[in-house]
């Protein structure tokens, strides 16, 4: 299974943390200039630049180009976090809802991406300020957790 993410910080840096960490296949669009809320995105993540440097074409192009979409919320989503739950939707593209004020099931991720058959799956929530210095790390120890609980035939 191959991760992409848009590269913000938070849930997008966690998602791509993860797949490294995991030596999983990665990737995904950033904008373009590989803008983020705390400067540049390194130049470390293998992400493609659109030609926007618009948040809004970033999202859209991830979820297009995956197969579903993990939105991790934190509460109710918003900003880019509901685009993200939107585009899903509009694009008729398979989305998974995990709020971490609720215990997530892995199971029911894992049977999730099974039957949905995913082999590109996008990752998006709230990026760090709405969180400060907890979306990430729940989001990479949930994402490992996950990932690692998954048949070996998901992480290749």
């Amino acid at each position: 299974m191959k991760i992409v993410s848009g590269g913000q910080t938070g849930v997008d840096r966690a998602a791509l943390d993860a797949a490294i960490k995991l030596k999983m296949n990665y990737g995904g669009w950033c904008p373009k200039g590989r803008k983020s809320e705390d400067g540049l995105i390194p130049k470390s993540y293998l992400l493609q630049e659109t030609p926007s440097d618009d948040y809004s074409q970033r999202t859209e192009w991830n979820v297009r180009d995956s197969d579903g979409t993990l939105i991790l919320t934190w509460g109710e989503a918003t900003g880019g976090t509901k685009l993200t739950w939107d585009l899903a939707a509009k694009l008729k593209k398979p989305f998974f809802v995990v709020d971490f004020e609720n215990e997530p099931a892995y199971r029911n991720i894992l049977d999730w991406i099974q039957n949905r058959r995913i082999s590109i799956l996008n990752v998006a929530g709230p990026r760090e300020s709405n969180r400060p210095g907890t979306i990430y790390e729940k989001s990479f120890e949930f994402l490992c957790s996950l990932f690692l609980s998954s048949d070996a035939t998901l992480r290749k």
